[in-house]
């Protein structure tokens, strides 16, 4: 498996997606290619620390922008 497949597949890697063979493959490649290991593994704790922190509200004038512009997408369909 290609350093270029990897990067395809890590979303459904990390979401158990794939299917054990695919799974196999991968896991060869990455006990072999640094590389690609770190970027999953980056991914993967990227991932579990963006779904166990608190969210932050958003600043006010952000906010407004935010909402000005949604409205404005939207009346444009």
């Amino acid at each position: 498996m290609s350093c270029k497949e990897i990067l395809r597949r890590v979303s459904d890697l990390l979401d158990g997606l794939l299917e054990p063979e695919v799974v196999e493959r991968l896991e060869r490649h990455l006990e072999v290619c640094d590389h690609c290991r770190a970027i999953v593994d980056t991914t993967r704790h990227t991932i579990r620390f963006y779904c166990n922190a608190e969210p932050l509200p958003l600043p006010e004038d952000v906010q407004t922008r935010l909402d000005r512009a949604l409205a404005e997408k939207l009346s444009r369909r």
